[in-house]
């Protein structure tokens, strides 16, 4: 499936980084909060549907299908920005692969008659661990 992000769909916002504190924690904000409304978005359809389908089960996801990244794992906020739109190119990217769909196969004669074969000799092992009887 082809898709494109366009960036002016996303919004961002800096907020201030959790975590320990250092000289700038309490003064730089750095960490960044992207949003992306996936029901106003460009996407195609089958996509569009794909990723609000996850809505109640993602915690990326509010009730209203928008999908919220919080990055703050950098110090500079063109970084954080940087990590968040690419997570949010691997969320679009995974909802976009098509699983190859699976052909039921049937297991061959000769491999039935193996593994027939290897359970015979394992129950005649088996067999003979047992006491003698008189």
């Amino acid at each position: 499936m082809r898709w494109q992000l366009h960036e002016d769909e996303v919004t961002w916002t800096a907020i201030r980084a959790q975590g320990a504190g250092g000289q700038n924690v309490n003064k730089v904000s750095s960490a960044v909060h992207l949003r992306f409304d996936v029901a106003a978005s460009s996407l195609p359809d089958l996509l569009k549907e794909r990723l609000l389908a996850r809505c109640g089960h993602d915690q990326r996801f509010t009730l209203d299908g928008v999908v919220v990244i919080k990055a703050q794992a950098h110090r500079t906020q063109e970084r954080n920005l940087q990590d968040a739109l690419q997570r949010l190119r691997e969320l679009l990217a995974e909802a976009a692969h098509t699983p190859k769909t699976r052909k039921a196969t049937r297991p061959t004669r000769a491999s039935q008659q193996r593994r027939v074969d290897g359970k015979k000799r394992t129950g005649e092992t088996k067999a003979g661990r047992q006491k003698l009887q008189f």
